[in-house]
């Protein structure tokens, strides 16, 4: 991650539930009354995903909460929006998640230096049920390791 960049919301469930195997950076089409949001930390990125409809990617189920100074004019919360790639890369995408089984989904969403709002999407496979249970399990043993190693430590 550059240090020019403010990470706005991470999708922690996405590494948990998915094999992530490659990322990308895409922008995001928002109003004015969305990236007022954005900047405030008012997103979530759970259960959200990126679909692909006549040529053009869509960012699906992502929580904006409006704005509280709007007014009227505020925004739907849960609308799709655009998401911003070249061509062919949106074409290499299309025809990885058609043949291959994979999905998109959305890891985070940051601002850039130049106060874009980024969302960095992932090309990923879903996990079984025992490949989050050998995760969950390799962590805990790492866990405890670390704990004991700690200990040992301060013993001497």
């Amino acid at each position: 991650m550059n240090d020019k960049q403010k990470t706005i919301a991470t999708n922690r469930k996405a590494r948990h539930d998915y094999f992530i195997d490659e990322t990308y950076e895409a922008g995001i089409v928002l109003t004015g009354t969305e990236i007022k949001s954005v900047r405030a930390g008012r997103v979530n990125l759970r259960d959200s995903y990126v679909q692909i409809k006549n040529g053009e990617l869509w960012l699906i189920d992502t929580h904006i909460a409006p704005y509280e100074q709007a007014g009227r004019g505020g925004h739907h919360p849960q609308r799709p929006r655009k998401l911003l790639m070249h061509r062919r890369e949106i074409n290499r995408l299309q025809g990885k998640v058609q043949e291959k089984g994979y999905t998109l989904i959305p890891l985070r969403l940051y601002l850039k230096e130049n106060k874009q709002a980024k969302v960095e999407i992932a090309l990923a496979r879903g996990k079984k049920l025992y490949d989050k249970r050998q995760a969950i399990r390799k962590r805990d043993t790492e866990r405890e390791m670390e704990r004991e190693l700690l200990r040992r430590s301060k013993r001497l």
